[in-house]
Order: structure tokens, then C-alpha cells, then sequence
């Protein structure tokens, strides 16, 4: 009788909660890849990556030239100047390892600098929807989702595209 009564009281209590709850779900991913403005971030994108090309490679034709004029000339430098060259070199190749490091942090940072007013518009239609609809909680099911099960009638996906004006493609 005792397993009974515990058995009907965790019942009584998860219909209690599940009652007081209602969770729904949304790809950012899928939304922000079909906003208009999105073909524009990711063209900004492009143009900032090849200014960044353009930078590494001057580095590199530098470093190039210099290398070469160390080959050339090394029979004729004094020891003084072989070690201000190598320590010039070794400069450069440091330089280089280092633009090479900070350009795929400056990537990801222009990155985020472009695409946060579109997921603020996100948010903001996530919003209006989720207090329409009575949401008390949604997960992101996009590339950085961790569900295991979802029920597609609780996706505000396609809502929230309306939301922004965006078409809906089925």
C-alpha cells in the first residue's frame, strides 16, 4: 500500500509540474541561415578573411625576401650582422605565427560582431512568441542543441520565422 501511495504521489507531483510548465524548441541555426541579411554577413565575412589573406601573405613575401638576401649575402656578412639578420628572421617567422593565430580569433570575433544584431532579432521574435504561446522554456535544437527527443509540434522555428518576416520553406 505504501508503493502504491509513493507511486500516485510522484505521479500527482510530475502532472503538477508538467502542468505548470511548457517547454518548446527552435533552430537559431536554420533561422539565421535564412534571414536576408545573413548573405551579407557572410559576404563581410569573405571580404574581411581575404584582407586578412592579403596582410599574411605581404608578411610572408617579406619574410621571403628577407630569407633570401640572408642566403645570398651570408658568405659576405660579418658575424655581427649574421646574428642581427637570423635574429631578424626569427622575428619575422614569430610575426607570422602570431597573425596566423590572431586571425582566426579576429575571424571568429568579426564573426560574432556581425551575426549578434541578427540573433538579437532572434531573441526578440523568440520572445514575442514564447509569452504568446505560453512557452516557459526553449531549447536551441541547431548545431549547439543537446536534445535526445523532440516533439515537433512544440518547434516555434516556422513561428518565429513568420515573426521576422522570413518565408517558410517546408
Amino acid at each position: 500500500m505504501k508503493n502504491v501511495l509513493f507511486i500516485l504521489s510522484i505521479l500527482l507531483v510530475t502532472s503538477i509540474m508538467s502542468a505548470q510548465s511548457k517547454v518548446g524548441t527552435i533552430d537559431i541555426d536554420h533561422i539565421l541561415s535564412q534571414m536576408p541579411q545573413f548573405t551579407s554577413v557572410q559576404s563581410e565575412l569573405k571580404t574581411y578573411g581575404e584582407s586578412l589573406d592579403n596582410q599574411l601573405k605581404e608578411k610572408m613575401a617579406g619574410y621571403q625576401s628577407k630569407l633570401e638576401e640572408y642566403n645570398a649575402s651570408v658568405d659576405s656578412f660579418s658575424e655581427t650582422q649574421v646574428e642581427e639578420k637570423q635574429s631578424e628572421i626569427f622575428n619575422l617567422e614569430e610575426e607570422i605565427t602570431k597573425f596566423r593565430q590572431n586571425g582566426i580569433q579576429l575571424m571568429r570575433i568579426k564573426e560574432d560582431e556581425l551575426k549578434r544584431p541578427l540573433y538579437q532579432k532572434i531573441a526578440e521574435a523568440m520572445d514575442v512568441i514564447a509569452k504568446e504561446q505560453q512557452f516557459t522554456q526553449i531549447f536551441n535544437t541547431g548545431q549547439d542543441g543537446n536534445l535526445v527527443y523532440l516533439d515537433p509540434a512544440f518547434d516555434i522555428t516556422d513561428a518565429v520565422m513568420e515573426q521576422l518576416g522570413i518565408e517558410v520553406k517546408e
